[in-house]
């Protein structure tokens, strides 16, 4: 069994996000300082990194002006992290919301300088490659060149119950890439941003029952390193799966596994302009697809379930995984193609998987909590084994991540620590042990 080392011990929280932990040379762990367990509450002030070997402590960035800041990733080849960042000098009208947040870089050679990944404009006209709301959850394609997100949009947000024809905000998802977008300063909150954007998925505010029309987009995952083969045996270069609520023939919402194929032109218009309208959210990229890839409406336990997390693509590109109960209603880890098909339990295990989880970069295994305690699953015979010894409920590892280090021999996890009077979240590492322990 691996052994366990505890990184950070500053008294205050420490939240990894679901992926992208770990700088590209596996030698930094970046994180945010957000006080609750879960994360929930946005209220932290700095992003840090901890080396992964020694335990030195760097701040990257520290908020000011009432701003504050969370949710980082690392580049996957740069030494670059970006994150979120709610506004500065928040007013009535312009507080942090999902609709008011935005995505900016730190490069590690230079901390305290953040710059705007994405473009703001919320007057119309609206700008092309800008955004009219917030972004969350910034993560970048396995080679770097794109940077998925979620998104709400504050155009609409705004029309809330104004009579009209209008779409509603929803959750979908965009993506970036580099291209320098300037807006008019026409709005306070109107900003340039260094990369060009565009939504890529497209939802319904009242979805069908018994459809494909989804009412969020979200917990989304970059396919394969390098895409995935479809079944004519050509190669789709850029795709994104993500979970959709869906309505079923009984009136209940449920998450499906959805997919979208992206055109190699994110700039070329489909059906209406990619920066919408007053009344239109912006329109996907001509050649963008969007596809439902589970019905699971018909088993005992429908639905994806179990804890909070997004969706993994192997690094082939093969198979894309989630997590579902079983018929036992034991939640397991599934994969399902990305050309479709039914979904394939993986695991068979006595305990629910127990957070988010990522694959390893040779595409063996999948880490996870499990019972109290780092659990590694082998992909090809679905077996899981325990890593780190079983913990107390109090302190077992947390939910929210638990991450598979570039070069593949450490995971970095959150566990909750007790230092006098004050218990704070910390972070862990601990090896990939050769999976030989039941």
């Amino acid at each position: 069994m691996a052994n366990e080392r505890q990184l950070t011990h500053a008294p205050h929280g420490h939240v990894l996000t679901n992926t992208a932990v770990w700088s590209p040379d596996s030698q930094w762990i970046v994180y945010d300082t957000r006080s609750d367990p879960a994360g929930e509450v946005f209220d932290g002030d700095a992003i840090e990194m901890v080396n992964a070997r020694t335990g030195e402590v760097r701040v990257l960035y520290r908020s000011c002006n009432g701003a504050r800041c969370g949710v980082a990733t690392f580049h996957p080849r740069e030494n670059k992290v970006v994150f979120i960042l709610g506004p500065e000098h928040p007013t009535p009208d312009w507080q942090y919301a999902p609709h008011h947040r935005q995505g900016v870089m730190v490069d590690v050679d230079r901390p305290g300088v953040a710059r705007n990944l994405d473009a703001r404009d919320i007057v119309p006209p609206f700008t092309r490659g800008a955004l009219r709301g917030g972004s969350h959850v910034h993560v970048f394609s396995p080679d770097g060149s794109l940077a998925s997100f979620t998104y709400e949009d504050h155009v609409l947000a705004t029309l809330g119950n104004v009579p009209g024809d209008y779409d509603s905000n929803q959750r979908n998802i965009g993506v970036s890439f580099p291209r320098p977008v300037h807006v008019p300063k026409s709005h306070p909150r109107n900003h340039d941003g260094e990369f060009f954007s565009v939504l890529v998925t497209r939802t319904a505010a009242n979805p069908t029952p018994a459809t494909n029309e989804s009412s969020r987009a979200f917990e989304e995952a970059w396919v394969g390193t390098d895409g995935y083969i479809r079944p004519d045996g050509t190669r789709q270069r850029l795709a994104i799966a993500f979970q959709g609520h869906v309505v079923t023939a009984t009136g209940e919402t449920m998450a499906e596994v959805f997919l979208v194929d992206l055109p190699d032109d994110l700039t070329a218009p489909g059906e209406g302009p990619l920066e919408g309208t007053r009344t239109r959210a912006p329109f996907r990229p001509k050649g963008t697809t969007q596809r439902r890839l589970t019905h699971t409406e018909d088993r005992k336990f429908p639905g994806i379930q179990g804890p909070r997390h997004w969706l993994r693509s192997s690094p082939d590109g093969s198979r894309i995984a989630f997590l579902m109960r079983d018929g036992a209603g034991v939640v397991q880890l599934w994969t399902i193609s990305p050309n479709g098909g039914d979904p394939v339990q993986l695991t068979r295990n006595r305990w629910d998987i127990a957070s988010a989880f990522t694959w390893a970069p040779d595409g063996r295994l999948i880490a996870h909590v499990m019972d109290n305690s780092i659990f590694l699953t082998d992909v090809k015979t679905g077996r899981s084994n325990r890593i780190t010894p079983r913990a107390a409920d109090s302190d077992s590892p947390l939910p929210q991540a638990c991450v598979v280090s570039p070069e593949g021999r450490s995971i970095a996890y959150v566990r909750r620590v007790r230092d006098g009077r004050a218990t704070n979240n910390q972070v862990f590492v601990t090896s990939c042990a050769p999976p030989d322990t039941p």
